[in-house]
């Protein structure tokens, strides 16, 4: 049966109950736990007491993913769990519930959720809040589905990581040219700034580990970026972008500028331009597009992007302007406008989405008071992107201008104090400083991707349908004594 209401009485426990009642207090459901979901929750929670209002936030994972910090986590300069802040720590006094929006009836103030295990469910809500982000924004492209890997996630980071390794490991002991050749290529698509970040960090740290592998030199790693524009790092200015490029190139990386993928079929890439050759490793960082849920399976305006269309006040609207009463929307997955830039959205980068976050939380119980919403407004305060360790580029308050070591610390001090809870902030910290005095961690763990594979293999055939299964007890110290 669909269960359609939360317990105030019991919202602690985030239980749904299958009867509807009158609420006490306004219900407040955040969908997505990203970095706007969490934001925007923490800061009604410390506005609003529990008499004043209930905040629920729904999303399919138990914990906020810090982007920006997704290359570093890949390359192993930080930990995969300190990239990553738990929901249930994070958001005291919240209400968590852990599944998929699958649909959104804001004309009945409902959402469908579709937990990991049991039927979906209905949860009512006076308020709603949109926030579920951006997927992977992938191509009809053949062999891609089936042989590539995204960087959207810390999932994703840490397998891309023990992928590489393990192609080292392996590669280390074989001695077929062609195939080795085909092990020690790294192929990355899409030369944003997630694309250039996860190549610098994963080549970086790829490097770094052939001093572990005496049959495999430095040289014999190849690192391929496909991109479709004619520059890399279009977020920074051109004469910044081009130093990073030529950087990068006088590291050995191999770049495509102005090039598409055609076809990877087995591994085997075909581009735009003629050019072929063979890898094992293929990462998919060619931008991304709003949660699909909320133009497909939602009542809320979109733009032709799926994006929400909202006013600067954060508050959904239609391409009239319309307010649509008690719905919000910010982040990857809002087309919020850029008041200093008109004309132009935000961007969809954590610095923005934070800032958002905090704006609208703040609107929201503004509206609840019977006050004024206030526009949402930011100057930004620059990019930074890391090029791998100790190297980087920055661009800061327009006039700023930074490379290598001091670009790299820009980076690093920007993003810990972005990175929510101090635990985290600690963390991360305490595991640089390791880092530095122990060098760093090269071990592939790539088995954690399919835990199970060494049972199977062990595990004994079934026994035909009736035949009976003789089973003896017998101790483990017996069983030694026997050999």
């Amino acid at each position: 049966m669909p269960q359609n209401d939360l317990s105030s009485d019991n919202s602690a426990l985030g239980v749904v109950e299958t009867t509807s009642r009158p609420r006490k207090v306004p219900r407040v459901v955040v969908l997505g736990g990203g970095s706007v979901g969490l934001y925007v929750a923490r800061r009604l929670r410390k506005k609003l007491g529990k008499r004043e209002a209930a905040v629920v936030v729904v999303d399919p994972r138990p914990y906020m993913t810090y982007a920006p910090f997704l290359p570093e986590a890949g390359a192993g300069s930080i930990d995969a769990r300190d990239v990553v802040a738990p929901h249930r720590l994070a958001l005291k006094g919240v209400d968590v519930l852990q599944g998929k929006v699958v649909h959104i009836a804001h004309g009945d103030k409902k959402v469908t959720i579709s937990p990991e295990e049991g039927p979906d469910y209905e949860v009512s809500y006076d308020h709603l809040v949109v926030g579920l982000g951006s997927v992977s924004r992938t191509l009809p492209i053949p062999g891609l589905a089936e042989n590539a890997i995204g960087f959207k996630n810390v999932e994703e980071a840490i397998a891309v990581r023990n992928h590489v390794l393990n192609r080292l490991d392996v590669a280390s002991s074989t001695w077929d040219v062609e195939l080795r050749k085909r092990m020690l290529t790294f192929t990355f698509i899409g030369g944003g700034f997630a694309g250039i970040e996860a190549l610098a960090e994963i080549e970086d740290m790829a490097r770094y580990a052939t001093r572990n592998y005496p049959t495999i030199e430095p040289s014999d790693l190849r690192f391929v970026m496909i991109e479709g524009a004619g520059r890399i790092l279009p977020e920074v200015s051109e004469p910044m972008g081009l130093w990073a490029l030529e950087e990068m190139k006088k590291r050995g990386i191999e770049f495509h500028l102005s090039t598409f993928l055609s076809s990877c079929v087995d591994g085997h890439v075909v581009t735009s331009t003629g050019v072929e050759f063979d890898t094992d490793t293929l990462v998919w960082t060619a931008g991304v597009k709003a949660n699909p849920v909320i133009k497909e399976d939602s009542d809320l305006p979109v733009d032709r992007m799926g994006r929400v269309t909202v006013k600067a006040t954060l508050q959904v609207a239609t391409e009239d302007g319309e307010v649509v009463p008690d719905a919000w929307a910010a982040g990857d997955c809002a087309a919020v406008p850029d008041l200093l830039n008109p004309g132009s959205f935000c961007p969809p980068n954590a610095q923005h989405a934070i800032r958002e976050a905090n704006q609208l939380a703040d609107n929201l119980v503004a509206t609840l008071k019977g006050e004024q919403p206030v526009e949402y407004k930011h100057k930004s305060v620059g990019v930074v992107a890391s090029l791998g360790l100790y190297k980087g580029v920055a661009e800061l308050f327009g006039f700023v201008k930074l490379r290598g070591p001091l670009a790299w610390l820009a980076h690093r001090g920007y993003h810990v104090m972005a990175m929510p809870t101090g635990n985290r902030k600690l963390r991360i910290l305490v595991g640089w400083i390791g880092q530095f005095l122990m060098g760093r961690e090269i071990v592939s763990l790539g088995s954690l991707h399919d835990p199970r594979d060494e049972f199977r293999k062990a595990s004994v055939p079934p026994k035909p349908a009736g035949e009976k299964v003789e089973q003896k007890a017998q101790s483990s110290a017996a069983v030694a004594e026997k050999g």
